[in-house]
């Protein structure tokens, strides 16, 4: 996958988060790679992405 095509994939699916806040970032993840076609092989660096932006979400403002 291209660098920017990554990049602009990982700031879309870290809206999404913000937007959405999933329960569940495996299959959150999961229905993104299905619903946009994403290259394989990149579920787990996602997931991990939108684990991080939730824990963001979720911690107080400093």
């Amino acid at each position: 996958m291209a660098k920017r095509s990554h990049n602009e994939v990982q700031e879309s699916l870290r809206e999404l988060t913000r937007i959405f806040r999933p329960k569940d970032p495996r299959k959150f993840v999961k229905d993104y790679i299905r619903k946009y076609r994403i290259t394989g092989g990149y579920e787990d660096e996602l997931t991990v992405l939108v684990e991080r932006e939730l824990t963001k979400l979720n911690s107080p403002a400093s």
